[in-house]
């Protein structure tokens, strides 16, 4: 429903005499006998409606229905607006008609055009802004790591609807699949730009293999994005108790390939490999 219409089904309903009766009555005057109202009559307020950022126009009239001209200043609170005059000189039992130009903002707003007098006095008319936004579903899922307590992860929302992000979860070691978890709802929802920081559990993750770690995150609207990484995971404790063996082989391996007198020359070839550990 409009902004309008939710403004106008929360109005009494009224009598069809006295209804009439209202439609016709002219705006009520501020002290002095002047008023400011939407130009064109039978408007409550005003009301600007599009794109972000887009600059609309409008007329706001003042009325005298005094004996006396009368000096009004216009300007407006709670939104962008400029007016053709800032102020305006309007004489006895005439009516001045001022355009201004309304910047739309990001999201619907409630402003004033507000007309001050002389003596104090003052008037002012509501201006209803609706930021009519395209609906856009989009996420990324970043900063994707291997941490002790199992797969830490970042979801941005990077569109304009706000989500509920479904996350599938997959990791292949070097024999196969290590964890294959299907798309599930996250108990998370995220607004416009907001960004979440979540973990994945892994807690049957091995103690000496490689993986490669795939997360892909979806969401309503066509919302997708995938992110990878991938870890080494060494029991280094036996590592550190293997590793004068390890040293220990590497040196008689050498030595047995040191040329003998007499032989030709033959480079050597070492390579010692224990699960990523050395290299």
């Amino acid at each position: 429903m409009s902004l309008t219409g939710r403004v106008l089904s929360a109005l009494p309903v009224l009598p069809p005499a006295l209804l009439l009766l209202l439609m016709a009555a002219p705006p009520a005057a501020a002290a002095g006998g002047w008023s400011v109202a939407p130009s064109g009559g039978g408007r409550p307020s005003f009301y600007a409606e599009g794109a972000p950022g887009a600059v609309l126009e409008d007329t706001a009239s003042v009325t005298n229905r005094g004996g006396e001209p009368v000096t009004v200043r216009l300007s407006a609170t709670g939104a962008r607006v400029a007016f053709a005059r800032s102020e305006v000189r309007v004489p006895a039992r005439t009516r001045a008609d001022v355009p201004f130009t309304v910047t739309v903002p990001d999201a619907d707003r409630t402003a004033d055009i507000v007309a001050r007098g002389p003596g104090g006095s003052s008037d002012s008319v509501a201006l209803h802004l609706r930021a009519r936004v395209p609906r856009l579903s989009a996420l990324t899922v970043e900063r994707v790591k291997v941490t002790g307590s199992g797969i830490s992860y970042e979801i941005v929302n990077r569109g304009t609807t706000t989500l509920e992000p479904r996350l599938a979860v997959r990791a292949d070691g070097i024999l196969g699949p290590l964890l294959n978890r299907p798309a599930r709802t996250l108990p998370v929802e995220l607004a416009p730009g907001r960004r979440a920081k979540l973990t994945e559990p892994w807690p049957d993750r091995p103690s000496l293999d490689t993986a490669d770690v795939r997360l892909t995150v979806t969401a309503g609207g066509g919302a997708y994005d995938t992110a990878e990484t991938s870890a080494r995971f060494v029991p280094w404790g036996s590592v550190a108790g293997s590793a004068g063996a390890v040293a220990t082989a590497a040196f008689f391996l050498v030595r047995r390939r040191r040329r003998r007198p007499g032989e030709a020359a033959e480079p050597a070839d070492v390579d010692v490999e224990l699960t990523g550990a050395l290299k």
